[in-house]
């Protein structure tokens, strides 16, 4: 039952670092939709391509600025992964 106290606590870890990588993006293109969404409401338009391209430019925005620490976050993580896998194996 010890053995499995850090796996279960390295799982834990690593669904934090997944919503903190993807909560970035995904609120990004939330917001954007939804402002988008507002847009045509109130316009009568009803292009479902339209919100596309608005997205797909938040999304290579919010990498543009938080992809190196998005990228470091999840390089630590592997190295903790990496360094707990070795200590396990002793």
């Amino acid at each position: 039952m010890d053995d499995i106290a850090p796996l279960l606590a390295l799982a834990d870890r690593m669904l934090w670092v997944t919503a903190l990588v993807a909560a970035p993006v995904l609120l990004a293109s939330l917001a954007v939709g939804l402002v988008v969404g507002i847009i045509q409401a109130a316009t009568s338009v009803n292009e479902q391509t339209l919100t596309f391209i608005p997205k797909l430019a938040a999304t290579a925005l919010v990498l543009v600025l938080f992809g190196a620490s998005m990228m470091s976050l999840v390089g630590d993580f592997a190295q903790d992964v990496f360094a707990q896998i070795a200590q396990i194996g002793r």
